[in-house]
């Protein structure tokens, strides 16, 4: 199939995000937001220049219950850029199965207009089979999934650009598709996952930006399997971030024990358990940066942008909440990236 992409240079400068994936912040619901309003602007004063939130609608294993408060992507970010200026907004990665691809463009198209050009459609095939079961959306197969997700972005990207595209394809259909009005004809798009085949190749041919979500130690494979995925799009390069989540604290030993009490609350002997056998219990620990400021940018440093990463955008799970944890990040990262 034809890309489009082919005709422009433009790609989004993601050099430093932050990604709300928490909204079990131990208030009234009345309180929620404006908790979630004050992490954005603290993000946006502290150097980070996206922020994002995930598109689910129940809670995600290894962070929490499914029935902890989940917000709706789109309506949250619209009401973030009432209240921030600058930074950029995205879905950390809208899942394409709950979504009309046209109703998608058209969405984030608005949420650009909204924001005055500050949005980032950030997209991939979807994962969280329990969601779909239970709110009625067609999960499919692995290879559905995909199948879908390439005819999806085959009418977005055009979407974008203010082209009118017609598709009669396996899983969608559109005929001459309009989307006005549109600030700009070049919102970028972000695809994010792991998968060195499928997803690598689709953000080789549509995508400005790809987040990449593995262990540290897989970074340099995952290089190499983009680099070859480009190549055969007959791309030179397209701007890369990693998935991390930090713990941080001025007392690093303070982070250290708000990672070990969190697993502790989850159920978890961690006094028993080896590295390798926390690593097992939850993938998400093999990405998970804890200590001090100066210690997490260490880390993250040597372990994710040494490897030939561009930028990193950073969850605070456990703490990111509290004011002044967001800014305590911001400027200890912002330098690696700046």
């Amino acid at each position: 199939m034809p890309s489009f992409r082919g005709v422009r240079s433009i790609y989004v400068s993601i050099r430093l995000g932050y990604q709300i994936p928490n909204f079990n912040y131990g208030t009234p619901v009345a309180e929620l937001f404006p908790t979630v309003i004050a992490q954005a602007r603290e993000a946006e004063s502290a150097g980070f220049d996206a922020v994002f939130v995930m598109d689910h609608f129940y809670q995600l294993p290894g962070i929490g219950t499914p029935d902890e408060p989940m917000l709706e992507a789109y309506s949250a970010l619209s009401g973030i850029a009432t209240a921030t200026e600058r930074i950029q907004l995205s879905a950390l990665v809208t899942g394409n199965t709950y979504r009309n691809p046209a109703m998608l463009a058209k969405t984030v198209t608005t949420l650009d207009v909204v924001s005055g050009g500050r949005a980032v459609l950030g997209i991939g095939a979807g994962w969280f089979e329990l969601e779909h079961n239970q709110l009625g959306y067609e999960f499919g197969t692995f290879t559905d999934r995909f199948e879908k997700l390439d005819e999806a972005l085959q009418i977005i990207d055009p979407m974008l650009r203010g082209q009118r595209p017609t598709l009669s394809g396996k899983w969608y259909r559109t005929e001459n598709a309009m989307n006005e009005p549109r600030i700009r004809d070049d919102l970028p798009i972000l695809i994010g996952g792991s998968g060195e085949k499928k997803t690598f190749a689709l953000a080789a041919r549509y995508a400005e930006h790809l987040n990449i979500i593995c262990g540290p130690d897989e970074i340099p494979r995952k290089r190499a399997a983009l680099d070859q995925r480009l190549a055969e799009a007959g791309r030179e390069r397209i701007e890369t971030s990693y998935l991390a989540s930090v713990i941080v604290d001025e007392d690093g030993d303070r982070a250290r024990r708000i990672q070990l009490d969190g697993l502790r609350a989850r159920g978890v002997d961690v006094d028993k358990l080896t590295a390798d056998e926390r690593a097992k219990l939850d993938p998400r620990l093999t990405r998970t940066f804890v200590g001090s400021p100066e210690e997490v940018a260490q880390q993250l440093q040597e372990r994710v942008l040494d490897q030939g990463i561009d930028g990193l955008i950073i969850n605070m799970i456990a703490n990111g909440h509290e004011p002044g944890i967001v800014e305590l990040a911001g400027k200890a990262l912002a330098p690696l990236v700046g």
